[in-house]
């Protein structure tokens, strides 16, 4: 697959960073992952508008986001032809010394493509004994320091699950390690709330928007109580949950979860970039 990185569009074996990138070096970078589906990038101009916020907000320069946009083109439209591939964006503070200080140096951008699996049908989940800090420097920001939710996932394959998901301090449910979380309580679809500490994800925001729902804090004992549950992410789309930690749902999928996939999946396939 060809990447392309800084405006030169490169073979993938070709490509490179230097070893003294920040964002290699102490993960001083930012990122978005974006759903190519039949040469098509989804929700690209979300996509940007959170790098651009995730960046501010980790004291980044504003990322070229026109240059990067040509890049994502320039990529879908020399990769080889796949009904499904995940895109990634990330946006580094470039060449920094071995330690946390930053050097002036321009930023590194990188966009690169790679095939992509369907979702499964359902997924397993297990919450991790770690917390969201909802009060922490990085809250809410879609940031390279991805070391916490490897070691999360790591922590929920041991358990027989495919995702891992967070409490916040406050004991209340917060997110998945890339993914949000829904739950449906006496037929009302509840997610947890921004203030909770989890990512604003671009497929929750559009759930929230076209099936509708209601934002509410929740206790993380919610999950395995529910009537149903989904995730949403941008490589799951709407994923029905069966079990939290081991212990099977009630309903899966649930009629509000099955419902909430049907207009995702018809809304998205009308407005690739909403």
């Amino acid at each position: 697959m060809p990447v392309w990185i800084n405006g030169e569009l490169l073979p993938d074996n070709e490509a490179r960073i230097s070893v003294f990138d920040h964002g290699l070096v102490v993960g001083d970078g930012v990122f978005e992952t974006i759903k190519v589906a039949g040469g098509q990038p989804f929700a690209l101009s979300r996509h940007l508008a959170r790098l651009a916020t995730s960046a501010a907000g980790l004291g980044l320069p504003p990322p070229d986001l026109e240059q990067i946009r040509a890049g994502v083109t320039a990529v879908v439209q020399t990769a080889p032809a796949v009904p499904l591939a995940r895109m990634r964006i990330t946006f580094t503070a470039g060449m920094g010394p071995l330690g946390s200080e930053r050097a002036k140096s321009p930023a590194t951008a990188v966009v690169a493509l790679a095939e992509q699996q369907s979702p499964a049908e359902f997924v397993d989940v297990a919450v991790v004994p770690w917390r969201r800090n909802e009060f922490g420097a990085l809250t809410g920001l879609k940031t390279t320091s991805y070391a916490e939710n490897v070691r999360a996932l790591s922590y929920a394959a041991e358990h027989e699950a495919g995702e891992a998901i967070f409490a916040n301090t406050a004991g209340n449910l917060c997110e998945g390690t890339g993914t949000n979380v829904f739950v449906v309580v006496d037929g009302r679809l509840l997610t947890p709330p921004l203030s909770s500490g989890c990512l604003a994800g671009v497929t929750r925001a559009l759930v929230l928007e076209w099936a509708g729902g209601a934002e509410e804090n929740l206790p993380v004992d919610a999950l395995a109580d529910a009537d149903e549950a989904f995730l949403t992410g941008t490589t799951r789309d709407v994923q029905p949950i069966r079990k939290v930690n081991g212990s099977k749902l009630a309903a899966v999928p649930g009629p509000v979860t099955r419902k909430a996939a049907e207009v995702f999946g018809t809304q998205a396939a009308e407005s690739p970039d909403p």
